[in-house]
């Protein structure tokens, strides 16, 4: 308790003041720094393999240019170089910081855009929007800093834009995982997961059978191999699918009623019989989320409970994961957050664990599909819906038997944290779709063939590596081929790269554009004795959203919107022969509770002052709510 409550306050005090942020792009302590090598090293000393081969992508910017542009992928450090340069570009609408440093040191860095000369970005309306928290998805990093140029090169242009970051504060974190980002973008490696060594397999060593480029291409590929031997014949799994007559696509079937083996390329280093079954780190960020967290696999000691793979040692025990969690909640004022992945393109949102209907409330519900449509409106993704259903069945059948598919459970998930604890609207969208643009075969399926046939059809075949004869120092005889894992399976062709990153900002604007805003209408003082004052306040929420999602007002994320009034101290000094006393509701309140302000909805609240010195008196009436922002106006009484 201690140490989270340390790292709280630390958190805490780093965000409300402007923090000092030193370039970090020179930083020679990490390993894609190192000039002298030619290897990544990761995380230091670790069991097993832990050297790799440094790469250079083709598709990927290493050094920052004179401008930027999204033709190319970039580098953690590409990104937060233009942070950097934005934040002296626009000191009166950035505010750059670091939340915290992963867990292999990195910075973390975030970024709140508003206009300063407005307010603090804590008594504004809010947005949260990140990528980089599966460090191999590194197209949704690619969104938010999309987003942030398209932000800030277009205020004081864009009319709407303009006004959103005078009222509102946009926040931006581009990274969440930079340890797994640099790893996927300097080696071979395809990591989704953190850094952090993990013994995935359960044999008491951790990471010891990664995957390696046996070719020395720089890319990890499949490697299929013809079942020979009696042994061999049994497991096999796989066939050749007989939708592309140039045999390149596999098809999964029952062990035993297949012809091939289908491997990714390395070896077997722990001598298990297994291929590439531990490779670097494990844990997902995307399972440590406190809502409803299940235990890792082999977690379960009953061996019929629920477990959840990647899931961690406990909640938020990942220094990446904490900090988003404990950040958000020292925030409450975001109402709208989408923290992205790649590549199942969808809009996707709570529930992970139960149907829409039965957990969420109905008022909540129709506000999140409303979202999936605005989403799909500016994204055409075939999907938007939940996690437990609308994912899980979105290919309606499954591809080996033809049995319907039933719902299935993420634990630990973010929309669940998301609307369960944090009551807000919380998206996972994903990018990016494998290059399955059309359903060429007509089998109402986005998949592989589909994406086959597009990359033959636009983009130069160049996404698939046709099969080429290799000896294997274990398999022996086997073909090296397969979809290029990085730049079409996870992530998409760079010149495909600004389109979708394009599309799901926009829709990540949209969203920021309804955010509450209660707003004052009229601010009234009537004099209604010698002495005696009524001050009214009028106000409304002129925003799309509701101040709070039902989910809010029930786990008290959120308090009522108050109104107060605010006099100099001296003046309510002395009780009965104070100089000014407010009677309604009381000198000791002072304060007035009004409910939660929904969409377009009209109030007023009303105090009585006894005034007993002399006049004139000035005043504040103060209106506050956790997300619809806080707006102040003075008013005088007077004969």
């Amino acid at each position: 308790m201690k140490t989270s409550l340390l790292l709280f306050c630390t958190l805490f005090v780093a965000l409300h003041t402007q923090s000092q942020v030193r370039s970090f792009v020179s930083e020679p302590t990490f390993p894609e720094k190192n000039e002298k090598t030619s290897f990544y090293v990761v995380s230091g000393e670790r069991h097993g393999n832990s050297f790799f081969k440094k790469v250079a992508y083709p598709e990927v910017e290493y050094t920052p240019g004179a401008s930027l542009d999204f033709s190319k992928y970039h580098t953690v450090d590409v990104m937060y170089h233009w942070y950097e340069v934005w934040a002296k570009q626009f000191p009166q609408l950035v505010d750059l910081y670091v939340v915290e440093h992963s867990f292999e040191g990195r910075p973390i860095y975030q970024m709140a855009i508003t206009n300063k000369n407005t307010g603090k970005d804590t008594d504004k309306p809010a947005a949260y929007f990140e990528g980089g928290r599966h460090s191999g998805e590194i197209t949704s990093s690619e969104s938010i800093l999309w987003l942030t140029q398209h932000l800030l090169e277009n205020y004081g242009k864009d009319p709407e834009i303009t006004a959103l970051i005078d009222s509102k504060v946009i926040y931006l974190r581009p990274q969440n995982n930079p340890d797994g980002s640099n790893l996927y973008l300097y080696s071979a490696q395809r990591n989704r997961s953190t850094v952090k060594p993990q013994d995935t397999d359960r044999d008491g060593l951790l990471d010891e059978d990664s995957e390696e480029d046996l070719d020395g291409d720089g890319i990890i590929y499949q490697l299929r191999k013809k079942a020979i031997t009696p042994s061999e014949k049994e497991k096999a799994n796989y066939i050749i699918d007989p939708r592309d007559p140039k045999g390149r696509l596999m098809k999964q079937t029952f062990p035993g009623k297949g012809e091939y083996l289908l491997y990714t390329e390395g070896i077997d280093n722990d001598g298990d019989g297994r291929y590439n079954e531990d490779g670097i780190g494990g844990l997902d960020l995307h399972r440590n989320y406190p809502e409803n967290w299940r235990p890792n696999t082999g977690g379960d000691l009953t061996g019929r409970g629920y477990t959840q793979f990647g899931s961690g040692e406990y909640p938020l025990s990942e220094i990446e994961s904490r900090a988003t969690v404990l950040w958000m909640l020292s925030h409450p004022n975001i109402s709208v957050v989408n923290s992205m992945d790649t590549r199942v393109p969808m809009h996707l949102r709570p529930p992970s664990t139960s149907k829409s209907e039965e957990r969420m409330y109905p008022q909540d519900l129709a506000i999140y599909k409303e979202m999936d449509q605005l989403g799909l409106s500016y994204t055409a993704y075939p999907w938007a819906g939940d996690v437990y259903e609308t994912y899980a069945t979105r290919y309606k059948v499954n591809a080996m038997t033809g049995d319907p598919l039933l719902p299935e459970p993420l634990f630990g998930h973010g929309p669940d944290f998301g609307y369960f604890y944090y009551g807000s609207i919380w998206y996972g969208d994903e990018l990016w779709n494998g290059g399955a643009m059309k359903d060429y075969d007509g089998d109402g399926i986005y998949d592989e063939y589909d994406g086959l046939r597009w990359d033959d059809e636009a983009n130069g075949s160049k996404g698939f590596k046709v099969w080429s004869p290799m000896v294997h120092p274990e398999l022996g005889e086997v073909e090296i081929g397969g979809f290029h894992p990085k730049f079409f399976a996870q992530n998409g062709p760079a010149w495909q790269l600004e389109d979708w990153a394009k599309k799901q900002a926009l829709f990540n604007l949209a969203m920021a554009k309804r955010l509450p805003q209660v707003s004052i209408t009229d601010v009234k003082v009537k004099k209604r004795s010698e002495g005696e004052f009524e001050i009214s306040l009028s106000w409304t929420n002129s925003g799309k959203l509701p101040v709070a999602l039902e989910q809010a007002k029930l786990v008290k994320i959120v308090q009522q919107d108050r109104v107060m009034l605010d006099f100099d101290k001296k003046l309510l000094q002395g009780d009965e022969d104070a100089p000014v006393r407010i009677l309604t509701p009381s000198t000791y309140e002072k304060t007035i509770y009004a409910g939660y302000t929904g969409v377009g909805e009209k109030k007023t609240a009303t105090f009585i002052v006894s005034v007993k010195g002399e006049l004139p008196v000035k005043g504040k009436i103060k209106l506050s709510s956790t997300r619809g922002g806080f707006v102040e106006r003075e008013f005088t009484l007077s004969n």
